[in-house]
């Protein structure tokens, strides 16, 4: 009997790993069907399976830890499907420069246009494209009430959350993806979740989110937010002057204290936003 259960419980194991490597190859098979048919509804269902695998716990995104990667699925779906479409924009615009025989790889800006490009006919094709984006985000959610380098910010009186319009500060569109992934992990009460795409007036990529709102008791103290950081495994990266900090593969930045307030609950730091991505 004791065989039995054994040679069972083997079985369950072998046939779990035999449906994991099926699971990991069908980010191939979305790569090949994007080559082959573009955005059709076959290869939207394919991403939307994987998607569905990734926040399900079936298979984990390779470009993250386990940790990471919870951040990844707070971020929501679109999300998910947009770090798929920018691996493949990076792999695809790769395999091209060295199909033509250059000298080098593709330039941060080469590869930036690509990956921004098959987002757009990506987001375009599932429904995540959002035209006019001022007004319709203004219609549903309120005013914009702040406005800075990287993001628009609107907010409706007594809602929950804020919907920002964020703009890349990064050298790619993947990197800007990331920075919301890594914020997630890291912060978990003031998680981003992206709910589509659109461009501004000036025909910049922006990617539309939501957040958590705060309500700021003050501005949070540069001892505050050394303390903060360093139970997260950071240390200042300026010799205490600065407001950028560093870990074994992670990098803080304009970590000031506009952008960490003091929660009037809590009485505790909350970053709502910084520069954050990965050393190498």
């Amino acid at each position: 009997m004791l065989i039995y259960f054994v040679l069972c419980s083997l079985n369950r194991i072998f046939a779990k790993e035999i449906e994991n490597e099926d699971r990991m190859r069908s980010i191939n098979d979305i790569y090949e069907a994007i080559d082959a048919d573009g955005f059709k509804d076959s290869t939207l269902q394919l991403i939307d399976e994987y998607i569905s695998d990734i926040e399900n716990g079936f298979t984990d995104f390779p470009r993250f830890n386990q940790q990471e990667h919870a951040g990844l699925c707070k971020g929501g779906s679109p999300l998910i499907g947009a770090s798929i479409i920018a691996c493949y924009a990076t792999g695809s615009i790769t395999a091209s420069c060295n199909a033509e025989g250059r000298q080098r790889s593709p330039a941060n800006w080469e590869i930036d246009e690509h990956q921004e490009r098959l987002i757009e006919e990506w987001a375009k094709a599932a429904r995540l494209w959002v035209e006019s984006s001022d007004s319709v985000i203004t219609e549903g959610f309120g005013p914009m009430i702040a406005q800075g380098a990287e993001a628009m910010v609107y907010y409706k009186d007594g809602a929950t959350s804020v919907v920002k319009e964020r703009a890349s500060i990064y050298s790619t569109t993947q990197k800007a993806l990331d920075a919301i992934v890594l914020h997630n992990y890291l912060f978990p009460e003031t998680a981003m979740k992206v709910i589509g795409f659109t461009r501004d007036c000036d025909g910049l990529l922006r990617i539309v989110l939501t957040q958590p709102y705060v309500n700021c008791l003050r501005l949070a103290t540069k001892e505050e937010i050394d303390k903060m950081v360093e139970a997260k495994g950071f240390h200042d990266n300026w010799n205490g002057q600065g407001v950028n900090y560093i870990s074994d593969h992670l990098a803080l930045e304009d970590m000031h204290p506009a952008n960490v307030f003091i929660d009037v609950v809590t009485e505790t730091p909350i970053c709502i936003d910084c520069i954050v991505k990965f050393v190498n």
